[in-house]
């Protein structure tokens, strides 16, 4: 699978340089988006600009794996659906599960307001 990591200050983007993402694909994705979760920067965005189709299979564990950062207090925002790939999620039922935003700049301004937030609920955790 072709994958292109960009490293920021409080998080990754992960851009999925593939065309589909087959239920073959779909363990493999799933290694590399929970690989992050171990970084001191556990914020991702996965940038899906390249990508038409998608398996449903491939879809699901996505909405997994986005649970499982935020159970995590991280950030996994999905930014760039296109258009038939956003209706077949929506067909499937995930797309209203899933924190999607169509630019990779609004997913930028997502996790920095989750990062804002988590701060403040850590500091109301922690009075002193």
């Amino acid at each position: 699978m072709n994958v292109k990591t960009d490293t920021k200050e409080k998080f990754h983007v992960i851009t999925i340089g593939e065309p589909a993402i087959a239920a073959n694909m779909t363990a493999e994705l799933e290694q590399t988006l929970k690989a992050y979760l171990k970084n001191s920067v556990k914020n991702v965005i996965l940038n899906c600009t390249d990508m038409q189709t998608m398996d449903d299979a491939a879809a699901e564990t996505i909405v997994k794996i986005q649970q499982q950062y935020y159970e995590q207090n991280a950030s996994f925002v999905v930014c760039g659906l296109q258009p038939q790939l956003e209706k077949s999620l929506d067909k499937a039922g995930l797309l209203e599960t899933m924190n999607t935003v169509p630019t990779e700049s609004e997913a930028w301004d997502i996790i920095q307001m989750e990062e804002i937030e988590r701060e403040l609920l850590l500091g109301d955790d922690n009075p002193g």
